[in-house]
């Protein structure tokens, strides 16, 4: 990796989409509570980055993403209904945890991690929403850049450590919203980072 076009990226924003037929603010990261990044590790949205990072310190912008730019369409084939047995503890179904729209994370056979939105739960079924909560929406961004300089290879180490699970700190990391922290706490909350994956 040439670490010299890595840039340690601060944005405030507003990010707004259409939700049935109504342009509503998502989320909001201030300037005193920025969404920050480290350019070219892939913990952010590749048309996200591209916007922002060629973009000075102090620099407005005002871009939309596209459906495919942003989070794909929605795919029907990705809400599943599993069993409540999935979903039990000590033998006991997590009613803490397991309701109607939770984000709750998950993990396939393989051990990849991702999150899903818990729909419904019926009888000894709960079905589980996989698409990213902004899947099939386009993506309004307004925002300024409040810090764009080169990263340090302290700020780089951290980032590859978190990414390869040794902490959660200094962006998104790909968790899709799921960390719980500022960066990543999960689309819809404020300053939870949507530029991440």
């Amino acid at each position: 990796m040439n670490t010299t076009s890595n840039k340690y990226i601060n944005v405030a924003y507003e990010l707004f989409s259409d939700f049935d037929g109504k342009n509503e603010m998502v989320e909001k990261a201030t300037a005193e509570h920025p969404f920050h990044f480290i350019s070219d590790m892939g913990t952010t949205l590749d048309a996200f980055e591209a916007h922002i990072k060629p973009l000075a310190k102090g620099e407005n912008f005002d871009f939309t993403l596209s459906v495919d730019e942003a989070y794909g369409p929605y795919e029907q084939e990705r809400v599943l209904e599993l069993d409540k047995a999935v979903f039990t503890i000590n033998g006991k179904f997590d009613t803490d945890h397991i309701y109607p729209g939770a984000v709750v994370p998950l993990m396939n056979a393989d051990g990849a991690r991702f999150n899903g939105t818990i729909v419904e739960i019926v009888g000894e079924k709960v079905t589980v929403d996989l698409n990213h909560p902004l899947a099939g929406k386009e993506l309004h961004f307004v925002g300024e850049v409040v810090e764009n300089r080169e990263a340090t290879k302290e700020e780089i180490q951290e980032m590859l450590n978190m990414l390869s699970g040794e902490g959660c700190g200094g962006g998104c990391g790909g968790c899709g919203g799921g960390c719980g922290d500022h960066e990543c706490g999960g689309c819809g909350e404020e300053g939870s980072g949507c530029g991440c994956h």
